[in-house]
Protein backbone atom coordinates (compact mmCIF):
# COMPACT_ATOMS: atom_id res chain seq x y z
CA UNK A 1 0.00 0.00 0.00
CA UNK A 2 0.92 3.78 -0.51
CA UNK A 3 2.42 5.82 2.54
CA UNK A 4 0.10 8.40 3.08
CA UNK A 5 2.15 11.12 0.45
CA UNK A 6 1.29 7.87 -2.08
CA UNK A 7 4.76 6.29 -2.40
CA UNK A 8 4.90 2.90 -2.67
CA UNK A 9 6.54 1.02 0.19
CA UNK A 10 8.68 -1.56 0.64
CA UNK A 11 5.68 -3.97 1.61
CA UNK A 12 3.83 -3.05 -1.13
CA UNK A 13 6.47 -3.33 -4.14
CA UNK A 14 7.10 -7.00 -2.66
CA UNK A 15 3.30 -8.01 -2.41
CA UNK A 16 2.91 -6.76 -6.62
CA UNK A 17 5.95 -8.28 -7.20
CA UNK A 18 5.12 -11.86 -5.95
CA UNK A 19 1.61 -11.29 -7.47
CA UNK A 20 3.54 -10.74 -11.19
CA UNK A 21 5.37 -13.45 -10.82
CA UNK A 22 2.58 -15.72 -9.30
CA UNK A 23 0.58 -15.23 -12.72
CA UNK A 24 3.48 -15.01 -15.01
CA UNK A 25 4.51 -18.58 -13.73
CA UNK A 26 0.67 -19.34 -13.82
CA UNK A 27 0.83 -18.24 -17.62
CA UNK A 28 4.58 -20.90 -18.14
CA UNK A 29 6.93 -17.96 -18.20
CA UNK A 30 10.01 -19.16 -18.92
CA UNK A 31 12.59 -16.63 -16.98
CA UNK A 32 11.23 -13.85 -14.48
CA UNK A 33 14.32 -11.20 -13.83
CA UNK A 34 13.75 -8.40 -11.20
CA UNK A 35 16.09 -6.56 -9.46
CA UNK A 36 16.55 -5.05 -5.98
CA UNK A 37 20.40 -3.86 -6.98
CA UNK A 38 20.44 0.30 -8.55
CA UNK A 39 22.85 -0.85 -10.89
CA UNK A 40 21.52 -4.24 -11.73
CA UNK A 41 17.82 -2.34 -12.73
CA UNK A 42 19.69 0.25 -14.61
CA UNK A 43 21.18 -2.42 -17.01
CA UNK A 44 17.82 -3.96 -17.32
CA UNK A 45 16.18 -0.17 -17.95
CA UNK A 46 19.08 0.39 -20.78
CA UNK A 47 18.06 -3.51 -22.44
CA UNK A 48 14.20 -2.50 -22.32
CA UNK A 49 14.90 0.92 -23.90
CA UNK A 50 16.98 -0.74 -26.55
CA UNK A 51 14.17 -3.55 -27.86
CA UNK A 52 12.55 -1.15 -30.31
CA UNK A 53 16.21 -0.59 -31.68
CA UNK A 54 16.98 -4.23 -32.33
CA UNK A 55 14.30 -5.07 -33.59
CA UNK A 56 13.93 -2.38 -35.97
CA UNK A 57 17.63 -4.01 -37.01
CA UNK A 58 15.75 -7.28 -37.34
CA UNK A 59 14.04 -5.93 -39.99
CA UNK A 60 16.16 -3.68 -42.40
CA UNK A 61 14.33 -1.38 -44.43
CA UNK A 62 11.22 -1.69 -42.59
CA UNK A 63 9.66 1.46 -40.95
CA UNK A 64 8.05 1.02 -37.71
CA UNK A 65 4.89 1.46 -36.19
CA UNK A 66 3.96 0.93 -32.52
CA UNK A 67 1.21 0.98 -30.23
CA UNK A 68 0.19 0.54 -26.54
CA UNK A 69 -2.76 -0.38 -24.41
CA UNK A 70 -3.17 -0.83 -20.57
CA UNK A 71 -5.24 -3.42 -18.97
CA UNK A 72 -5.40 -4.77 -15.64
CA UNK A 73 -2.44 -7.03 -14.45
CA UNK A 74 -4.60 -10.19 -14.10
CA UNK A 75 -5.41 -9.51 -18.14
CA UNK A 76 -2.20 -8.94 -19.19
CA UNK A 77 -1.29 -12.75 -20.44
CA UNK A 78 -4.49 -12.69 -22.45
CA UNK A 79 -4.08 -9.71 -24.18
CA UNK A 80 -0.41 -10.72 -24.96
CA UNK A 81 -2.22 -14.10 -26.60
CA UNK A 82 -4.68 -11.75 -28.27
CA UNK A 83 -2.21 -9.18 -29.64
CA UNK A 84 -0.20 -11.91 -30.83
CA UNK A 85 -3.01 -14.18 -32.67
CA UNK A 86 -4.18 -10.44 -34.13
CA UNK A 87 -0.50 -10.04 -35.70
CA UNK A 88 -0.69 -13.78 -37.35
CA UNK A 89 -3.93 -13.22 -38.24
CA UNK A 90 -3.10 -9.75 -40.26
CA UNK A 91 0.14 -11.35 -41.50
CA UNK A 92 2.14 -8.43 -39.80
CA UNK A 93 5.38 -8.89 -38.05
CA UNK A 94 6.00 -7.25 -34.54
CA UNK A 95 7.13 -7.82 -31.14
CA UNK A 96 5.63 -7.34 -28.35
CA UNK A 97 6.76 -6.40 -24.74
CA UNK A 98 5.47 -4.18 -22.05
CA UNK A 99 5.33 -3.38 -18.19
CA UNK A 100 4.65 -6.93 -16.42
CA UNK A 101 3.96 -5.14 -13.59
CA UNK A 102 1.79 -2.21 -14.23
CA UNK A 103 -0.36 -4.39 -17.18
CA UNK A 104 1.43 -1.68 -20.13
CA UNK A 105 1.50 -3.38 -23.67
CA UNK A 106 3.64 -2.51 -25.99
CA UNK A 107 3.42 -3.95 -29.94
CA UNK A 108 6.14 -2.40 -32.08
CA UNK A 109 5.35 -3.57 -35.59
CA UNK A 110 7.95 -3.58 -38.88
CA UNK A 111 6.22 -2.17 -41.77
CA UNK A 112 7.54 -3.12 -44.97
CA UNK A 113 7.52 -0.07 -47.35
CA UNK A 114 6.28 -2.36 -50.80
CA UNK A 115 3.33 -3.85 -49.03
CA UNK A 116 0.60 -1.98 -50.36
CA UNK A 117 -1.96 -2.98 -47.65
CA UNK A 118 0.86 -2.85 -44.66
CA UNK A 119 -0.59 -0.12 -43.41
CA UNK A 120 -4.60 -0.73 -43.78
CA UNK A 121 -4.13 -3.89 -41.96
CA UNK A 122 -1.80 -2.02 -39.07
CA UNK A 123 -4.66 0.20 -38.45
CA UNK A 124 -6.97 -2.87 -38.14
CA UNK A 125 -4.48 -4.29 -35.25
CA UNK A 126 -4.19 -1.44 -33.36
CA UNK A 127 -8.19 -1.17 -33.67
CA UNK A 128 -8.50 -5.06 -32.60
CA UNK A 129 -6.08 -4.68 -29.70
CA UNK A 130 -7.84 -1.45 -28.04
CA UNK A 131 -11.29 -2.84 -28.76
CA UNK A 132 -9.76 -6.20 -26.48
CA UNK A 133 -7.94 -3.58 -23.42
CA UNK A 134 -11.38 -2.06 -22.98
CA UNK A 135 -13.22 -4.97 -23.29
CA UNK A 136 -10.79 -6.19 -20.48
CA UNK A 137 -11.26 -3.43 -18.14
CA UNK A 138 -8.23 -1.56 -19.31
CA UNK A 139 -7.50 1.76 -21.58
CA UNK A 140 -6.72 2.51 -25.49
CA UNK A 141 -3.19 4.08 -24.44
CA UNK A 142 -0.54 2.72 -21.55
CA UNK A 143 1.41 5.75 -21.72
CA UNK A 144 2.47 6.80 -24.85
CA UNK A 145 -0.30 9.19 -25.04
CA UNK A 146 -3.40 9.75 -27.56
CA UNK A 147 -2.07 11.48 -30.94
CA UNK A 148 -3.75 11.66 -34.17
CA UNK A 149 -3.51 7.71 -34.76
CA UNK A 150 -5.88 7.27 -31.26
CA UNK A 151 -8.58 9.45 -31.44
CA UNK A 152 -11.11 7.54 -31.96
CA UNK A 153 -10.35 5.05 -29.53
CA UNK A 154 -10.49 7.84 -26.89
CA UNK A 155 -13.68 8.72 -27.83
CA UNK A 156 -14.90 5.31 -27.59
CA UNK A 157 -13.70 4.63 -24.28
CA UNK A 158 -14.12 8.31 -22.63
CA UNK A 159 -17.18 9.46 -25.59
CA UNK A 160 -19.21 10.73 -22.30
CA UNK A 161 -16.75 13.34 -21.30
CA UNK A 162 -14.75 14.47 -24.69
CA UNK A 163 -16.79 17.84 -24.33
CA UNK A 164 -15.58 18.19 -20.82
CA UNK A 165 -12.13 17.66 -21.91
CA UNK A 166 -12.28 20.24 -25.05
CA UNK A 167 -13.62 22.59 -22.48
CA UNK A 168 -10.26 22.26 -19.77
CA UNK A 169 -8.31 21.92 -23.24
CA UNK A 170 -9.70 25.61 -23.82
CA UNK A 171 -8.85 27.05 -20.80
CA UNK A 172 -5.44 26.31 -21.15
CA UNK A 173 -5.30 26.81 -24.76
CA UNK A 174 -8.05 29.58 -26.18
CA UNK A 175 -6.36 30.22 -29.44
CA UNK A 176 -6.26 25.99 -30.37
CA UNK A 177 -2.40 26.21 -31.14
CA UNK A 178 -0.95 23.87 -28.90
CA UNK A 179 -1.11 20.34 -31.20
CA UNK A 180 -4.28 21.05 -32.45
CA UNK A 181 -6.39 17.85 -33.69
CA UNK A 182 -3.66 15.58 -31.87
CA UNK A 183 -5.97 14.45 -28.71
CA UNK A 184 -9.37 15.71 -29.92
CA UNK A 185 -10.87 16.09 -32.98
CA UNK A 186 -10.92 19.69 -34.40
CA UNK A 187 -14.59 21.20 -34.10
CA UNK A 188 -15.54 23.57 -37.22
Amino acid sequence: MPDRRGNCTAEAVAGDLELVQAIAEAEGALEIVFERDPDARLRLWRARHMAAHAAAAFVPGSSERTTDVCVPVTELAAAVSFARSELERLRLQGGILGHAGDGNLHVSLHMDAGDPTALERSDELVRRIVEDALARGGTCSGEHGIGIGKIGALEQEHGDLIELMRGIKHVFDPLGIMNPGKVLRETA
